[in-house]
C-alpha cells in the first residue's frame, strides 16, 4: 500500500468526484484523510496500485504527489502504538508527523513521516500492511 497526496482547490462536491473517477476505474481507496489549508484541499489517500491511480487523477486534471509516509499496521490493542513508537526512539529514528487512516478488524494502518526514511523502513518491515488483517 501506498500514501498520494492530492492537493486541489476546495470546492463542493471535491471529494465526490474523486472518489467516482477513481471507483469507475475499479481503484479501491484503503484509507482517506482530508483538510483544508487555505483554500486548497489536502486529500491523503492510501491504494494498492500508486501508478495506475496517480495516472487515472493526473488524467482527470488534480495534482498528485506521492508521498512520504510510511504506511504501517499495527495491532488495535492498548500499548501497541508506544511498542511501535519506543521502537523509533530506540532506533534514534525521529517522528515528525504521523495521522490515523484506518481501522480494520484487528489492525489500525497509520501513516507515518520520519526524519531517517531508509533507517524505519528497515526497522518497520514487520508492520507493513497484510490485507487480510484489516478486513
Amino acid at each position: 500500500m501506498k500514501e498520494l497526496v492530492i492537493v486541489a482547490e476546495d470546492r463542493f462536491g471535491l471529494l465526490a468526484d474523486i472518489s467516482y473517477i477513481l471507483g469507475k476505474s475499479k481503484i479501491n481507496i484503503d484509507a482517506l484523510t482530508a483538510g483544508i489549508v487555505g483554500n486548497n484541499a489536502v486529500i491523503h489517500i492510501v491504494v494498492k496500485d500508486e501508478k495506475r491511480t496517480k495516472e487515472v487523477l493526473e488524467k482527470n486534471g488534480y495534482k498528485v504527489a506521492p508521498s512520504d509516509a510510511i504506511v504501517i499496521e499495527i495491532v488495535d490493542a492498548p500499548g501497541e502504538l508506544a511498542k511501535l513508537t519506543q521502537k523509533l526512539v530506540d532506533a534514534k529514528v525521529n517522528v515528525e508527523k504521523m495521522h490515523f487512516l484506518a481501522k480494520g478488524k484487528k489492525m489500525v494502518l497509520y501513516a507515518v513521516r520520519v526524519d531517517n526514511r531508509k533507517k524505519a523502513l528497515k526497522m518497520l518491515v514487520d508492520y507493513m500492511p497484510k490485507e487480510e488483517d484489516l478486513y
